[in-house]
């Protein structure tokens, strides 16, 4: 008995003896490179990524060459630096990098560089403030307080636009987009190139048109709601109104680092799969943080607001749009991400083709600059008021109960001019 209880003990132990040779043989764990999460659309620019690195005491600083070693030991190439909007890259690097870069204790998050594109769908005796017979509906109704009576608009627009006599002079419309036409005469002098992003040069004209509409339905003189306030072009779109999500954070950057205050963001575009781009987001909190009052666009896909960035960004004023009749076009963005809608269905205002140009257009786009307009309005009598208050100024003011069909969860509050 007592020797087969010896074979037993020999056999059960050469198994024993082969685990740990395997173990033995077998890498540490530590040596396979871990691998983290990469966000955003799958519809993205191929190689393309947004590296945002995590901040606070002893973190690497995007500025700093420790940020910089710590991106490039993934074998990722850097293609811009980001120091204000967000402290982070834009990187060329292929899916297994950009992955072992996420898991890396400094990164706060990797994101792919989505496509974006524009947020454009397919008049009594009067005081000096009043503009009679504005060439656009969008004017005559956001100064009336009623809604439209069913199928009769004209029973509600009084063929006028009134405002503030300030007209936000003093405060700066910062139109990131595809440029704009900085000579056309709605400006009257008041619009300057900031940078071209596309381009990589001091002047921000527009090729498109769409940053151009955008800019004079904010700020321009015959078709704009403040018609005394400066407007600094931000080109990030092509003259097919294409970018991408690192050239939109680019154009943020620099308005970080350059605005006057006070001061409007208007972000009229958004990605071309809607999808949430958490750098952006960031970028857009980051602005808000420095006292930037940002309108955005809710966007034209017809889904709820809260799915895509910028409009899901709840500190900034995210708009939907309205035709003449109060309704809500089947192509707006709706839900409680919105905050309020403004008319964006066949607006008139500026085009780039001359100087004295005129198009039309829809759009959440278009909704966008009537509410960074009014956004002026109200800064160029209250010049420290804090984006929280703008917005807070903006929904208070607003017509409710007015939009037809404002969608599930939205809120029914449409933008009006209070005098």
């Amino acid at each position: 008995m007592a020797h087969t209880r010896g074979r037993r003990r020999r056999t059960a132990g050469a198994p024993a003896a082969a685990a740990a040779v395997v173990l033995a043989l077998a890498p540490p764990a530590q040596a396979v490179p871990a691998r983290g999460p990469v966000q955003g659309a799958a519809t993205a620019v191929e190689g393309g990524y947004i590296v945002a690195l995590k901040r606070g005491p002893g973190a690497p600083s995007a500025s700093s060459g420790r940020g910089r070693e710590t991106v490039e030991r993934y074998g990722v190439s850097i293609r811009r630096t980001y120091r204000t909007a967000l402290d982070g890259y834009a990187i060329r690097a292929d899916e297994t990098q950009a992955r072992r870069l996420a898991a890396d204790p400094a990164v706060a998050s990797v994101t792919r560089d989505a496509r974006v594109s524009l947020r454009s769908a397919a008049a009594p005796r009067r005081s000096p403030r009043t503009q009679p017979y504005p060439p656009s509906w969008g004017l005559d109704r956001i100064d009336q307080p009623d809604p439209v009576p069913d199928g009769a608009p004209e029973r509600t627009l009084d063929g006028a636009y009134t405002a503030p006599a300030d007209g936000g002079r003093g405060v700066t419309v910062y139109v990131v987009d595809s440029g704009v036409r900085t000579g056309h005469r709605d400006f009257g002098g008041r619009a300057r190139s900031g940078w071209d992003f596309v381009d990589d040069d001091p002047v921000a004209e527009d090729g498109n048109g769409h940053g151009t509409h955008v800019a004079a339905t904010a700020a321009g003189t015959r078709y704009g709601v403040a018609k005394r306030a400066d407007v600094v072009a931000v080109r990030v779109l092509d003259d097919r109104g294409q970018g991408t999500s690192a050239q939109v954070l680019a154009g943020l950057d620099w308005v970080l680092k350059h605005a006057v205050r006070p001061a409007v963001v208007n972000l009229s575009l958004g990605t071309t799969d809607p999808a949430p781009v958490p750098a952006w987001d960031t970028a857009v909190r980051t602005g808000i943080a420095s006292g930037l009052t940002f309108t955005v666009a809710a966007g034209n896909e017809g889904l709820s607001a809260g799915s895509s960035s910028p409009g899901r960004v709840r500190e900034a004023i995210t708009v939907g749009a309205t035709d003449r009749f109060d309704r809500r076009p089947r192509f707006s963005n709706w839900g409680p991400a919105v905050d309020l809608f403004a008319p964006g269905d066949r607006i008139v205002s500026a085009s780039h083709t001359s100087d004295t140009a005129a198009a039309t257009r829809s759009g959440t786009s278009m909704a966008a600059p009537h509410a960074a307009g009014a956004a002026a309005l109200y800064l160029a009598a209250h010049r420290s008021a804090s984006p929280a208050r703008v917005s807070a100024a903006l929904t208070a003011a607003a017509a409710t109960g007015a939009v037809r069909g404002a969608g599930r969860g939205s809120p029914n509050r449409l933008l009006r001019v209070a005098n």
